[in-house]
This record gives C-alpha cells, sequence and structure tokens, in this order.
C-alpha cells in the first residue's frame, strides 16, 4: 500500500524533464518542479479547459468536504428514531457507531491502488456517488441489514476519499498545498456541523420522518459528484508518475514497523479516533436521556464538531513550532476528562460546557495527522507512516463504540460507558506524549 501511496505522491514532485507516460494524454494538473514551483500547468499548455479547471477542481474539493462527514453524524442526531424505526437494539446501534473506523481501515487500504489504476480524480468521483447512492438507500433499504449495507457503500466512498483528496492536493496545488488543506480541513469540519444541527429540523420540515431527514443529504452529495465528472475526464489529473523516473535516494524504502514510534503514533491515533467516534455517535443520545431536547442535542454535537474549524488552523502551527508535542496532548486530554466528568455529573445543567470541552479535545486529530508528518524526515517515510498510522489506527477504533452500546443497553445508564471513555482517556494521553517525542521513524528502523 505505501509503495502505491508513493508512486501517486509523486506525480507532483517529479523533474519536468522526465519522459511522459503518454505523450498524447492531456497534459493534466499543475506539476511541481525541483524546486517545488509549477513547472508545467494546462493553461501553459494551451488545453483551453486548463484554465478552469484549477477552480473547478477547488470547488470539487470544498463540496466534497462538505459531503464526507453527513452520513455519520446525521445519523448521530437521530439515533433514537433510527432504533426504534428499524428495532435495532443498543449492541446494534454501537455496532453502527463502529462501522464508519471499520470501513475506513478496509476501503482505504485499497484506494492507492485504485488511483494507480483509473486515477484519483476519478476514484474521488466514484467515491462521491457511492455516498450519494448509500445515503439515498439506506433508510429505505427494509431493515437493519439492508440500512447496515447501504452504510457501508456510503462509508466506502467516504473511505477511498479521505485518502485521495490529499493526493489530488498535491497534485493541482502543488504550491499552494497548506491553504487549500486548510480549505479542505475548515469545509470538513462545517460539513460536520451543519450534519449535526440540521438533520433534526430537516426531518421535522419533511413530515417528521427520520428516514427523509437522513436521506436528504443525498442532495448535497449528488451536487458534489458534478464538478468531478469534469475532473475525472482529465486522463493525466493525479496519475501515476511518469514511465522511467527514478527512486529518489530520500525515498527509500523504510520498514515502518520496526519504529516504536510509529507504533506509539497508530496507538494514539486509535484511541482518538475511539473517542471521537464515540462523541459523534452518542453524546446526543446522552443529552437526550438527561431531558434536553432533540434539536438541542443536535446543536451540541455541531458545537462540538464546529471547534475544530478554527482550531485546525491553530492546532499545526503551535505544534510545528514545539521539539515536543507532549503538554499539547496533555491540554487536549485533560480537556476530554473535564468534559467527560461533565456529562456523568451535570449533562444538562453544562451541556454546552462539556459540548466545547469535548470538541477541543477531539482536536487530537488534527495534532495526530500533523505529528505523522513531524515524525518523518523523507516523503516515502512521510507515506508509510501516514497509511500505517491510520489503518492500525482505525482499527483499534472499532471496539469502542461498540462496546458504549454494549454498556448502555445492559446498565441502563451512562455511568458505565462514561467510565470507559475517561479511562480510555489515560493511554491516549500517554501515547500521545510518546509519540510526541523529536524522534523520526528513518532513525528508529
Amino acid at each position: 500500500m505505501a509503495d502505491d501511496d508513493t508512486a501517486i505522491l509523486g506525480a507532483a514532485d517529479e523533474r519536468s524533464t522526465a519522459p511522459p507516460a503518454h505523450p498524447t494524454d492531456d497534459p493534466g494538473p499543475p506539476q511541481s518542479g525541483p524546486a517545488g514551483g509549477a513547472s508545467r500547468s494546462p493553461a501553459a499548455s494551451g488545453a483551453p479547459a486548463g484554465r478552469r479547471l484549477p477552480r473547478l477542481v477547488m470547488a470539487g474539493l470544498v463540496l466534497a468536504a462538505l459531503t464526507l462527514r453527513p452520513p455519520i453524524t446525521s445519523l448521530g442526531a437521530l439515533l433514537e428514531e433510527v432504533r426504534d424505526g428499524l428495532g435495532m437494539s443498543g449492541t446494534v446501534a454501537g455496532l453502527l457507531t463502529s462501522v464508519p473506523a471499520l470501513c475506513f481501515a478496509v476501503f482505504g487500504v485499497a484506494a492507492p491502488r485504485l488511483a494507480r489504476r483509473w486515477g484519483p480524480g476519478t476514484i474521488v468521483c466514484a467515491g462521491l456517488a457511492a455516498i450519494t447512492l448509500g445515503i439515498a438507500v439506506r433508510p429505505f433499504a427494509g431493515g437493519t441489514g439492508g440500512f447496515l449495507a447501504a452504510s457501508a457503500v456510503a462509508l466506502a466512498g467516504i473511505a477511498v476519499s479521505n485518502v485521495l483528496i490529499p493526493v489530488v492536493i498535491k497534485a493541482w496545488f502543488p504550491d499552494r498545498v497548506g491553504p487549500m488543506t486548510g480549505l479542505y480541513t475548515m469545509a470538513l469540519a462545517l460539513g460536520t456541523s451543519l450534519a449535526a444541527a440540521l438533520t433534526v429540523p430537516m426531518a421535522g420540515a419533511l413530515g417528521g420522518s427520520w428516514r427523509a431527514g437522513l436521506a436528504g443529504w443525498a442532495v448535497l452529495a449528488a451536487v458534489a459528484v458534478l464538478p468531478w465528472l469534469v475532473v475525472a475526464r482529465q486522463r493525466g489529473a493525479a496519475a501515476g508518475p511518469p514511465a522511467g523516473a527514478a527512486v529518489r535516494p530520500e525515498d527509500a524504502p523504510v520498514r515502518i514497523t520496526s519504529s516504536p514510534t510509529a507504533w506509539w503514533l497508530a496507538l494514539f491515533f486509535g484511541l482518538q479516533a475511539t473517542a471521537a467516534y464515540i462523541t459523534m455517535g452518542w453524546m446526543p443520545q446522552i443529552f437526550r436521556d438527561a431531558g434536553v431536547p432533540a434539536g438541542t442535542a443536535g446543536v451540541l454535537l455541531a458545537l462540538t464538531m464546529a471547534v475544530g474549524v478554527p482550531l485546525s488552523f491553530v492546532v499545526p502551527r503551535l505544534a510545528a513550532r514545539m521539539r515536543h508535542q507532549g503538554p499539547m496532548v496533555v491540554l487536549l486530554g485533560l480537556c476530554g476528562l473535564v468534559g467527560e466528568a461533565g456529562l456523568w455529573l451535570a449533562p444538562a445543567a453544562g451541556a454546552w460546557a462539556w459540548a466545547l470541552l469535548m470538541g477541543i479535545s477531539n482536536c487530537a486529530f488534527t495534532l495526530a495527522l500533523t505529528m505523522i508528518g513531524m515524525r518523518a524526515t523523507s516523503s516515502a517515510g512521510v507515506v508509510k507512516l501516514s497509511a500505517f498510522v491510520q489503518c492500525v489506527g482505525y482499527l483499534l477504533s472499532i471496539p469502542g463504540p461498540l462496546l458504549v452500546g454494549t454498556l448502555y443497553q445492559h446498565s441502563g445508564g451512562w455511568g458505565l460507558p462514561i467510565a470507559l471513555m475517561a479511562g480510555l482517556m489515560v493511554p491516549q494521553i500517554a501515547m500521545g506524549v510518546l509519540a510526541g517525542r523529536d524522534r523520526r521513524i528513518e532513525d528508529e528502523a
């Protein structure tokens, strides 16, 4: 998987003097020269559509980001209605909140190989189409099994898009990777918040049906497909590296499993993902069981997700200036512990404060992504570390939401589930402190 990733990412870094694989193909997106500048662009090649494509890709990135989280957070806002409508037990509901992590780990592995064959733009387009289909079908699939299967289709589309959109950014905007990634991350957090806040009101406006409230997000997903249909037609869009391109010495393979830092970072990623999916899947239900109205519970989840919009710009900047990111890990973890204590002791009375603190704690995701780039020196090392950390991390996060659902069903309250959440925060802090040390995997492997 990592070798495929390196091949795809190399498209934006190869020297402009390298011979093209298909001289007659469309020139595709801007390619990065040796110094990191644009060495060739569609507009410069004389392609009439090239002048418009970067703007279209930018619009596609924003629309895709807005689409990638509503299938998850919209379900959290209506989980009680979905359970009642489908006769779903608490254990099965917990399984449903674990499905995203499983799909991200399983289908994300296939994304680089698919992109190498057909190009990232085409696969992102197919992924968004799968999201549209899954969202539209799952409320009407006729039972728990059908609901889970259709959800898996949508989540498979999210998984491949998660992996490949950064590749598209690198290929089309090689000199604006930071700003475009920030735009993408901001839109991702915005889509998450909008789905949490608007799903319940939208269901009410559509006749009070939870099925219509969930299926309504398929409209946004369908709109997001449109610009990618044009991008997918550009055969050179972020395709693999030119034929005959040499592997650079700094991109030599790294034996990732020999690095302790890679394992600490994978464990940190998995524990923060566990906390995030428990929060997205169950926090609205915690508030509703405490007497908070359903609409307000959705807005509280939206607040938790919205905190990530500004902090997605702040956290990476601060982390990059620190030789050891451990203090930031501890600060985010303490916010989570205080928020979880509040959910246990006074969920309704301090609901807004607990939602805010949980949102700050969830920024451990942004910190983990930042540390992935800081714990390797070569591009091959970054790709391998990212693939390893996310695959192992998402697999580790699967049992958490399921266990919370089981504890909730059998205990009849939130004491034990919240105790589990707080208990997992302690090793998250410990793993994050170890991963935050100023080390490089190339020196350890």
